[in-house]
């Protein structure tokens, strides 16, 4: 898709999703609860800290591990929502028991094809800063439907759609949840991350590859999170995308990838509060 026809599907698909019926918040409640009201002003602040083992980037085959921080704001008397660690990190401007919706934002890894031998001399992607909204609905109290709307303004220029539905369990102390993911790109986006240019082609020996936006990838993300404390609690978390459409045809795929991206990781985090 190009940007305003991808623009155009991706709010399409977020609308389809959300109306019959993923702010990363690794320590949040699965289940809609009634608040605790302990304090009336100021706001509940999350911080995170997450270690991932995953693909060198998209598409590729060989795995490393890389960290990043996570963020996430509440009020007090807002209820308590589950959070995915596949979410972006952001606040709700609007939060009821059944529905939610704010700014979101995420971080994309760069893209340094040294670090893959087979890719060597394919053009480089800087970090990606991708601004956006999320929207999210509880039709049951156990389950979540989530979808994000993002821009990149660094690292590549086009929208970014993501679309998740979790099954939300808790037991205790433990948090569980599973459920399935859609990822969605434009043709600007896919180009940057799976398509080969003619320069890439001559330093690479890859087919020229122009990628379409489309559906990029689906799959499915679980997650365990313990709470050790009103403030401290720990996630383990694991997913599974398989690449689709002309992402999965990209010849950087073929040479040096595998359809298959697996990621597995644990994260802390540690909520406290502030009086702004």
């Amino acid at each position: 898709m190009h940007i305003r026809s991808t623009a155009s599907l991706l709010a399409l698909a977020l609308a389809t999703v959300t109306v019959p019926a993923f702010a990363a918040d690794l320590a949040a409640d699965g289940v809609v609860i009634a608040p605790t009201v302990v304090e009336e002003t100021g706001w509940r602040v999350t911080l995170k800290a997450t270690g991932v083992v995953q693909p060198k980037f998209e598409g590729v085959d060989e795995y490393g591990v890389s960290g990043f921080p996570g963020l996430s704001i509440r009020r007090p008397g807002q209820p308590w929502k589950f959070g995915a660690p596949d979410d972006g990190f952001g606040f709700a401007l609007f939060d009821s028991e059944f529905l939610q919706f704010g700014p979101v934002g995420r971080l994309r890894s760069e893209r340094n094809s040294s670090e893959v031998n087979k890719l060597r001399g394919l053009h480089d992607v800087d970090w990606g800063i991708e601004p956006g909204v999320f929207l999210e609905v509880y039709p049951t109290h156990n389950i979540r439907v989530r979808g994000e709307l993002r821009y990149g303004v660094t690292g590549h220029d086009g929208f970014v759609g993501d679309i998740a539905a979790d099954w939300i369990e808790r037991q205790g102390p433990w948090t569980l949840s599973v459920g399935p993911r859609i990822a969605l790109g434009d043709s600007d986006f896919m180009n940057e991350y799976f398509g080969v240019t003619n320069r890439d082609s001559v330093r690479t020996g890859l087919s020229r590859y122009k990628a379409k936006g489309g559906v990029k990838s689906v799959g499915v993300a679980g997650a365990a999170t313990y709470d050790w404390t009103q403030n401290w609690s720990t996630t383990v978390f694991g997913g599974y995308n398989r690449l689709v459409s002309d992402a999965a045809d990209s010849p950087i795929v073929k040479r040096a990838g595998s359809k298959d991206q697996f990621t597995v990781g644990l994260g802390v985090a540690y909520s406290f509060n502030v009086d702004w």
